[in-house]
């Protein structure tokens, strides 16, 4: 049962000898009684600064050897706990005696004993955090198995009588290490509380903060997290910042999820007795560490190199404070530590700056591309290749973006006046803020490809080229996270362009070649019309064979869509015109008749990829063996 405080004890409103009388005492009745409970008074005194002393002068370090050498909570924890018992019936007293003669020489003495007593606590809160700096590393205080949260150790010793209950059985299935973590924690809040309690709080929290704030210190520092100025950033080499940059996103995971969560942890459990303690060591210890942590984004934001890889760990450093918000806010929750979170809501607000500012610049690239070189064959322009990738990846970050863009002024339409901005379906959207911004961005790349376009001499090749870039737009687009911004009507419409795109080519460049076959192949003709226009299909066939042998089609679905289009409308035409008419060429057939309908097939099979690897030989027999091209790839990034 545990103990009855000094002053209950002392002052029973009844006495036994007159706990069943319902008579007033008369005064001399009550200076008699008084004279015996004087005297227990004194007696009670006397036994409680004797009890104490015993217990606290065998641990006075400047007169026992033993107890300057040996740990108070490592030698005995019951014994430590009968110390603490202790100065608290002790503290209890000097109030009683300040109460009733603030000068008397059992106060002085309680006073002398109180001051012995709170040295060797200090000691043993010394001992017990430097010497568990490993078991109260932040990363385990933070881990630590609910199981194992520190209970109060006076209460494991007052109703047992084993002293070693309430700690070896803290639980089989934690480790080791968790176990030493639950009861140093409960050892260093007991001492707390005693010497809060007994008015040496200021002692107790000098210890304290001076062993803590040295470790999140070097935890900070290991972590890679080190004062840096605007200037010395803007001056570092972009693998250099880019490096920084992701020790920086490492550093915040394990410093919100260990190192501050577990300060904080430790923190307000050793000083749960005063809020105004455990904010005030908290802040001091955390607060310059996660200033350092929290600022470095800000820089970063604000400087001034702008490689293309910027954006992307720009839009890191976003998720990663956004993602941990709500932590931020939890373990800074105090008011003093405001300065924390508001740099870490600036550094918040610079990075969405830096993310617009990158947008825009990255729009402006593309507006400003003035190659003309022309790219062989029509096909996938470099600027194609990287804008999609880019696109690509600004899309996996879609939730983070639709949160920087949403208030930001949707693109001025008239900056591209004439064309035709397919927006996507805000219905059909998740983010329909990026999704429009996105949307303007292919838009603006698919404006320039058009003008690029129109270097080419062969018209029919500009809209080769359009189909080929426009194809590789729509490519990437289905194969990410675009797909799911634009639209499945975002799509569709552009591959309807595709599609004339490609039949406008065929029609130029092929036209003259279908043109060259009669329109009834099987009709009767004269045997010079026949030959007539045998020698037209044989000329137009291979000029045009020729002309667009160098043509590219690097994708594999559009390339055989057009041979297939483009084979449909001559096979057909010319086999049956061709079985129909070999036999009245006779024995003119190898000089009148070039090409066989397999001919023209194999030949049709050869067309787009690159350049002809020999040329086409003026006999039929030497088409037998189709040729094939090398595939040049000069537009894959």
């Amino acid at each position: 049962m545990p103990r009855k405080g000094m002053r209950s004890l002392c002052f029973s409103t009844r006495t036994p000898s007159f706990s069943n009388s319902g008579q007033t005492m008369s005064p001399s009745r009550s200076s008699q009684s008084s004279i015996p409970r004087r005297r227990f008074l004194e007696s009670m005194i006397e036994q409680t600064i004797d009890a104490a002393a015993t217990i606290i002068m065998k641990w006075d370090a400047e007169t026992s050897a033993y107890a300057r050498v040996t740990s108070l909570f490592y030698q005995s924890k019951r014994e430590a706990m009968l110390f603490i018992r202790s100065v608290n019936e002790l503290q209890k007293l000097m109030h009683l005696l300040v109460t009733e003669d603030s000068g008397s020489e059992k106060l002085i003495q309680a006073q002398h004993l109180m001051q012995i007593a709170m040295k060797r606590l200090q000691k043993e809160f010394y001992q017990i955090l430097s010497m568990n700096r490993a078991h109260l590393d932040p990363e385990s205080v933070s881990t630590r198995s609910s199981r194992t949260s520190a209970r109060s150790s006076m209460s494991d010793f007052e109703d047992d009588g084993s002293p070693d209950d309430g700690i070896t059985t803290a639980g089989d299935s934690i480790s080791e290490v968790e176990e030493v973590s639950s009861m140093a924690m409960s050892d260093l809040k007991l001492i707390a509380d005693c010497m809060i309690a007994s008015g040496y709080a200021k002692e107790c929290i000098q210890i304290y903060k001076i062993i803590r704030k040295s470790i999140i210190d070097e935890g900070i520092y290991k972590l890679g997290i080190e004062k840096t100025s605007s200037s010395q950033v803007n001056k570092m080499d972009w693998d250099v910042l880019d490096l920084k940059i992701r020790n920086w996103l490492e550093a915040l995971k394990v410093s919100m999820r260990m190192l501050f969560n577990g300060e904080r942890i430790l923190c307000d459990h050793v000083f749960a007795s005063s809020d105004s303690i455990r904010e005030s060591c908290f802040t001091e210890i955390s607060k310059e560490g996660a200033s350092l942590l929290f600022g470095f984004p800000e820089l970063v934001a604000k400087s001034k190199k702008s490689p293309p890889e910027k954006m992307f760990r720009v839009l890191d450093m976003y998720t990663a404070i956004s993602e941990n918000w709500r932590e931020i806010q939890t373990i800074f929750s105090f008011e003093s530590t405001l300065t924390v979170r508001l740099q870490a809501l600036n550094s918040l607000i610079r990075l969405s700056e830096s993310v617009r500012s990158l947008l825009t610049d990255f729009e402006s690239t593309i507006q400003k591309d003035s190659s003309k070189a022309m790219i062989p064959g029509g096909g996938v322009h470099p600027l194609t290749i990287y804008s999609m990738n880019y696109l690509t990846l600004m899309a996996d970050y879609s939730n983070i973006l639709t949160d920087i863009v949403s208030d930001w002024p949707p693109p001025a339409k008239s900056s591209l006046e004439g064309s035709d901005f397919n927006s996507p379906d805000s219905d059909e959207s998740p983010s329909p803020a990026i999704s429009v911004r996105i949307a303007w961005l292919i838009l603006v790349l698919l404006c320039k490809l058009d003008g690029k376009a129109k270097h080419y001499k062969d018209v029919s090749l500009s809209y080769l080229f359009l189909a080929n870039n426009l194809h590789q737009v729509i490519s990437r687009v289905r194969t990410s996270n675009l797909q799911c911004l634009l639209g499945e009507e975002w799509t569709a419409k552009h591959e309807v362009k595709v599609k004339q795109f490609a039949a406008n080519y065929e029609r130029l460049a092929w036209g003259h070649v279908f043109a060259a076959l009669p329109e009834n192949p099987t009709a009767s003709m004269t045997p010079g019309e026949i030959k007539e226009n045998f020698r037209k299909f044989n000329s137009s066939f291979e000029d045009a064979y020729w002309k667009q042998s160098s043509c590219v089609v690097p994708d594999p679905k559009l390339r055989d869509k057009i041979k297939d289009s483009i084979g449909r409308k001559l096979d057909a035409v010319y086999r049956e015109f061709y079985d129909t008419h070999k036999s009245t060429v006779g024995d003119e057939r190898g000089v009148i008749v070039r090409f066989s309908p397999e001919d023209v097939g194999k030949y049709l099979s050869d067309l787009f990829f690159g350049t002809v690897s020999s040329g086409t030989s003026s006999t039929s027999s030497s088409t037998s063996s189709h040729h094939r091209w090398h595939i040049r790839s000069p537009l894959r990034a």
